[in-house]
């Protein structure tokens, strides 16, 4: 059975058009990927961005001896994750999903997004699932990967509240 975890950025004073701009920005992504390169090996694949939406894909690899010695019994190599996002067309809000893919890895990982206006701004809900199926080990990978993401999700939200501040700022 799969576990979820939802992980809400917000980002007050800023309108859901200002966060979908970011997102739609190769500027706002290279500083994503920049922050994330001080921890490991990240790059933007492809981003492609129009009236119709957004997809962006996203390569984040893990070495093998950063990772908990839990995953390192499963993990035989450098972790390399693809992650790919996709948002639908602007609108009051914004549905999105997300994927991750590790060849050969034994689960899934993926989720949805939605953005979308609150009383002081917007957030962006991202709702996880990840599912491993390995005996005896399923059940902690699946936590581990989900708060690890949770953390990943947080830097990158850091990233864009400063990013939009710069670029509107509030006060």
């Amino acid at each position: 059975m799969a576990r979820r975890l939802d992980y809400s950025a917000r980002y007050p004073l800023h309108t859901t058009r200002e966060v979908y701009a970011a997102m739609m920005s190769r500027e706002h992504w290279d500083a994503r990927i920049e922050e994330l390169r001080k921890h490991s090996p990240n790059d933007i694949v492809s981003l492609d961005s129009s009236d119709h939406g957004i997809t962006i894909e996203l390569r984040h690899v893990l070495p093998r001896d950063t990772l908990p010695d839990m995953a390192q019994m499963v993990v035989h190599r450098d972790m390399v994750i693809t992650r790919r996002e996709t948002y639908g067309p602007y609108a009051a809000e914004v549905i999105g999903e997300y994927t991750a893919e590790i060849p050969n890895s034994p689960g899934t990982l993926g989720g949805t997004m939605r953005l979308f206006a609150t009383e002081t701004g917007c957030t962006l809900r991202t709702s996880s699932r990840a599912q491993v199926h390995v005996p005896f080990f399923g059940r902690r990978l699946e936590q581990l990967m989900l708060v690890n993401l949770v953390d990943l999700f947080r830097a990158e939200a850091e990233v864009t509240k400063v990013w939009l501040d710069q670029r509107h700022p509030v006060g």
